[in-house]
């Protein structure tokens, strides 16, 4: 943006109509996004231009207003040093925070926009690990050259609107790839977590990563092993997270990193069976992942989500190939919630997180067991308690384990779990299933059978909670005769 109408660079004269086009699009959504972050943007900008300084939007915040996604969080770079930084934001902004001073970033709230201003950078890694030693560069192309991807390698100076795009990011933007300012190689052995990242924003934005990027990721994926649990996991969220997940999914199985991370992924590419009785797991979870996906109501749900990629991962630790030619996987979904946990736990997932997605894992194939409508009552219900808070999404999870593309047994398996949620729903009604307590307490137990806290009050109670979830809810009189009634077995 080198003139101050606000628009971008004109495309190359040899460049393909196509790809002009799509230049001057994305040129278009640029102007708007930044027309609109231009009253607090470039009221920064004059203060740091009063003071001596340059001020430039930078990176993802470049990237997203090109393509019409720019939100409230606007990043931007400067050659001002972090002390000076300070001195110039805080009588401006709402809210300060200096968490990332150390690595030369100052962080601020001002309206409705959050707010980080960093010190050019010029980086020196450790093979053996992924933290730089940050020292301060000089130039903002010094800067950019560092940063992952071309197309996050770019920056407008402002309040000017003077646009800065040393690797051609632009380009790479319209044509929808993903390419690294330097060598890949260079750019990953600097930072590993680079690879994952680039999956991750295949994902998020739909784009292509560009062979080279691919082959250095594919022979470089050992070195995601200097990366800690930590940061893998939130790279691998944001990704599971983002609109095309299968995309960064097959990425990752597809060059080697899965094997390092999640390595219960690329394991489900069983070979078929001479016979082809049994569906592509690999493919099939994926798919299962995508069809969850349809079915999210209020936004992207990373337990459903996880709990869809990984409902199958036992199967091939299970699978067996029967005399009849079949092939089975008996207990899967027990050996999935195990293996689910272990792996959770070495990402460093939080333990209610972990319980939650390994939970779903473990209920997934309980409703195949339901048929045309053959369980009863007390089955219901058990089928809720067993679900607890995760019953919305065991609905969503089971539904989206149908991948036949038999229309007739996808609709009737279908119709089946309309039928078990019509039933559940009028239990609720009736019963108020989301919370099944027995009909007497603890105190009322106490009280009855005259005893004193202890494992027969929970033996009692255990007892209790048995016969309300096989004959639903008893009257006083009928729960204290059934209570004295077992408790004179227990004490012959």
């Amino acid at each position: 943006m080198p003139n101050a109408n606000n628009d971008l660079p004109a495309p190359h004269a040899e460049r393909a109509p196509q790809s002009t086009n799509a230049l001057n699009h994305v040129q278009r959504r640029a102007v708007s996004e930044l027309l609109r972050v231009s009253p607090v943007a470039d009221d920064l900008a004059r203060r740091f231009q009063e003071a001596g300084f340059t001020l430039a939007l930078v990176g993802g915040s470049v990237r997203d207003a090109l393509l019409g996604r720019l939100g409230n969080d606007l990043d931007f770079t400067t050659d001002a040093r972090p002390e000076d930084v300070l001195k110039i934001v805080r009588p401006w902004a709402d809210a300060l925070w200096e968490v990332g001073i150390a690595f030369g970033t100052v962080g601020c709230k001002k309206d409705s926009f959050d707010i980080e201003v960093t010190t050019y950078r010029s980086e020196a890694y450790d093979r053996t690990s992924r933290k730089p030693e940050v020292s301060y560069g000089d130039s903002i192309e010094d800067d950019l050259v560092r940063r992952d991807f071309t197309v996050n390698a770019m920056a407008v100076f402002l309040p000017q609107k003077e646009f800065v795009d040393p690797h051609n990011g632009l380009e790479d933007l319209a044509a929808r790839v993903l390419r690294t300012p330097g060598a890949p190689e260079d750019s990953f052995s600097d930072d590993p977590l680079r690879m994952m990242r680039a999956a991750r924003f295949a994902a998020q934005l739909d784009f292509e990563v560009a062979p080279e990027v691919v082959a250095a990721m594919k022979a470089m994926s050992d070195r995601i092993d200097i990366v800690s649990a930590e940061r893998v996991r939130d790279e691998l969220n944001k990704l599971i997270l983002a609109p095309h997940p299968r995309k960064g999914l097959r990425l990752l199985v597809d060059s080697g990193l899965a094997d390092r991370v999640l390595p219960e992924l690329p394991a489900l590419r069983l070979e078929s069976d001479e016979h082809h009785r049994h569906k592509d797991v690999y493919e099939h979870s994926l798919t299962v992942l995508e069809q969850a996906i349809d079915l999210e109501e209020d936004g992207p749900d990373l337990v459903l989500r996880l709990s869809a990629l990984l409902h199958d991962i036992g199967k091939p630790r299970t699978r067996r190939f029967e005399k009849d030619g079949r092939v089975s996987f008996h207990h899967h979904e027990v050996v999935g919630a195990k293996m689910t946990k272990k792996r959770m736990a070495a990402l460093k997932y939080s333990n209610d997180m972990i319980k939650d997605v390994s939970r779903l894992v473990e209920l997934h194939l309980r409703f195949h067991g339901y048929g045309t409508g053959e369980w009863t009552d007390s089955a219901v219900r058990r089928y809720v308690r067993d679900a607890g808070p995760q019953l919305e999404r065991l609905h969503k999870l089971t539904r989206s384990d149908c991948t036949t593309r038999n229309k007739r047994k996808a609709g009737a398996l279908s119709r089946a779990y309309d039928g078990l949620e019509e039933r559940i729903a009028l239990l609720q009604e009736q019963e108020e299933l989301d919370a099944i307590r027995p009909d007497l307490d603890g105190n009322d137990i106490m009280e009855i059978l005259g005893l004193r806290p202890g494992p027969e009050v929970g033996k009692a109670y255990k007892q209790m909670l048995e016969l309300r979830l096989e004959h639903g809810p008893m009257e006083r009189e009928a729960a204290i005769a059934a209570l004295k009634d077992w408790w004179a077995t227990q004490q012959g």
